[in-house]
C-alpha cells in the first residue's frame, strides 16, 4: 500500500477548498453595477466602497501614518502593517501572511496549481487579477493616464509610481547614507549596496545581484532572449534601455556634448573615452604625434591615425548584428553590450564576438598559428593581418563593397559569415 504524506494531504484538501470557494464566487451574480465606469459587484456595499474611487472619499484614516483608505478593511489590513501581525498562516511550511489573498496566492507554489489560463497564449496565472493584467498585453489596453503627460498604464499602481517622477517625490529614504527613493524596493535594492549581500544567484554561473529584476535580465544572456526588438531594422535587444541606446544610431541623435570642444556623442560611454583626448593638447617628447585640425597629440602615431577618423567621418568597426559602425574599437565594444547583455568578448584576430569568455576560448583554438608575423597591413587604418585574403576582407569596410546577397530580402554583407547570421532572422 503506497503511503501518502501529511503534507500532500494538507496540499491537496486546500486545492479542494480552494476549487470549491471559486465555484462560490461564480454562481454569485454581480447584481450592483457602477454608474461611472462598468464595474459590478455582488454586495450594495462593495459597490458604495468602489465609487470612493470615483468620488476620491477615504474616511478610513491611519492613526500612525495619516494614509487614508476607501473601506475599513483596507485599513484594518494596513495597521497589520505597522504592528507586524500576520494572522494568515499555511499549513503547509508555517509561512504568515497579512492577508488571506497573499496566502490564497502562497498555497498555489504548493500545489503548482495555475487554474486562470490565457485564450491568446500558453501563459497560465494563479489568480484572475494577474490574468486580467497579463491579457491587456494582447489587447494593448492601457486605461489609467497620467494627468501631466501623454503616457498611460496598464495598472493604477504603475501610474501611481510613474506620478512621483513628475512630482519629484521620494519618500523612502535610506538610514545609512541618507538616499532617497521613490519606491521602497528601489531602497531595499540600494541598501544591499552598503551591505554587498547579493541574494539572488544565477543557478546557470553562479553570477549574484542585489535585485531580482537585474537577475531576470542576466538570465536573458544564457536563454538567448531579446524581447526588445528594433522597429527600424532586424536588431533586438535583452533589456529595453540598451534598445533607446541602438535606435539613437537610426536617428542620429547625439545628446552627450563634450564642453571643450563641442562633438557630440549618442552615448555617454563615447563621450567619457573622447574626454581622455581632451587631457593634453600640447605636443611633448611624450606625446609627439599632434592633430593639426584639434590640437590633440598622442604617444602612437597609430593612435593619431585612429583619432583622425573623427574628422575624416570613418567608421572601419562595423557591428555585425545591426547596422551600426564605429570610428574605434572600443566604441564597438561598448555598442556591443547591448546586444549580449553584458560585456562583450572579441576575438582579436578575425574580430568574433561572443557573450561567454568560455566560447570565445574555445573560438581562439581555430586558429592555427596565433603567433604568426602579420605581413599584411592596410593603408587606411593601422590594422594588419597574417593572411592576404584576411586583408581584402577587411578592405571592404574602407570601399562599402558588400558582395553577399540575401536572397529572400536582398540585404547586403561584406562578409559571408555576416550573411549567415542575418539568415538566421528569416528563420524564426
Amino acid at each position: 500500500m503506497t503511503e501518502i504524506s501529511s503534507e500532500t494531504c494538507k496540499t491537496s484538501s486546500l486545492a479542494e477548498s480552494n476549487a470549491q470557494e471559486n465555484l462560490l464566487k461564480q454562481s454569485l451574480k454581480k447584481q450592483y453595477s457602477c454608474g461611472v465606469c462598468c464595474s459590478s459587484f455582488t454586495t450594495k456595499s462593495g459597490l458604495e466602497i468602489h465609487v470612493r474611487i470615483h468620488t476620491g472619499e477615504r474616511p478610513y484614516v491611519c492613526n500612525t501614518c495619516d494614509a487614508a483608505f476607501t473601506g475599513k478593511s483596507q485599513l484594518t489590513i494596513h495597521l497589520r502593517r505597522h504592528s507586524g501581525e500576520k494572522p494568515y498562516v499555511c499549513q503547509v511550511c508555517d509561512a504568515s501572511f497579512v492577508t488571506k489573498q497573499n496566502l490564497k496566492r502562497h498555497l498555489h507554489s504548493h500545489t503548482e496549481e495555475k487554474p486562470f489560463a490565457c485564450g491568446v497564449c500558453p501563459s497560465s496565472f494563479v489568480t484572475a487579477s494577474y490574468l486580467k493584467r497579463h491579457e491587456q498585453i494582447h489587447s494593448g489596453d492601457k486605461p489609467f493616464a497620467c494627468d501631466v503627460c501623454t503616457m498611460s498604464f496598464t495598472t493604477r499602481s504603475i501610474l501611481k509610481r510613474h506620478a512621483q517622477i513628475h512630482s519629484g517625490e521620494k519618500p523612502h529614504a535610506c538610514e545609512i547614507c541618507g538616499s532617497s527613493f521613490a519606491r521602497k524596493d528601489d531602497l531595499k535594492g540600494h541598501v544591499q549596496k552598503h551591505s554587498g549581500e547579493k541574494p539572488y544567484s544565477c543557478g546557470v554561473c553562479g553570477s549574484s545581484f542585489t535585485e531580482k529584476s537585474s537577475l531576470r535580465v542576466h538570465m536573458r544572456i544564457h536563454t538567448g532572449e531579446k524581447p526588445h526588438s528594433c522597429s527600424k531594422c532586424i536588431a533586438s535587444f535583452a533589456t529595453k534601455s540598451a534598445l533607446n541606446r541602438h535606435t539613437k544610431t537610426h536617428t542620429g541623435e547625439k545628446p552627450h556634448l563634450c564642453k571643450l570642444c563641442g562633438s557630440a556623442f549618442s552615448q555617454k560611454t563615447h563621450l567619457k573615452i573622447h574626454l581622455k583626448t581632451h587631457n593634453n593638447k600640447t605636443p611633448t617628447v611624450e606625446k609627439p604625434y599632434y592633430c593639426k585640425l584639434c590640437g590633440s597629440s598622442f604617444t602612437l602615431k597609430a593612435n593619431l591615425a585612429v583619432h583622425m577618423r573623427k574628422h575624416a567621418g570613418l567608421q572601419p568597426f562595423p557591428c555585425r548584428i545591426c547596422d551600426a559602425s564605429f570610428a574605434r574599437k572600443d566604441y564597438l565594444k561598448a555598442h556591443l553590450q547591448m546586444h549580449c547583455g553584458g560585456e562583450p568578448h572579441l576575438c582579436n584576430i578575425c574580430g568574433s564576438i561572443f557573450s561567454e569568455k568560455t566560447d570565445l576560448n574555445k573560438h581562439l583554438k581555430t586558429h592555427d598559428n596565433l603567433e604568426a608575423e602579420k605581413r599584411f597591413s592596410c593603408d587606411v587604418c593601422p590594422q594588419s593581418f597574417t593572411l592576404k585574403s584576411n586583408l581584402a576582407v577587411h578592405m571592404r569596410i574602407h570601399t562599402g563593397e558588400k558582395p553577399y546577397r540575401c536572397k529572400v530580402c536582398d540585404s547586403l554583407f561584406a562578409r559571408k559569415d555576416y550573411l549567415n547570421s542575418h539568415m538566421q532572422t528569416h528563420r524564426k
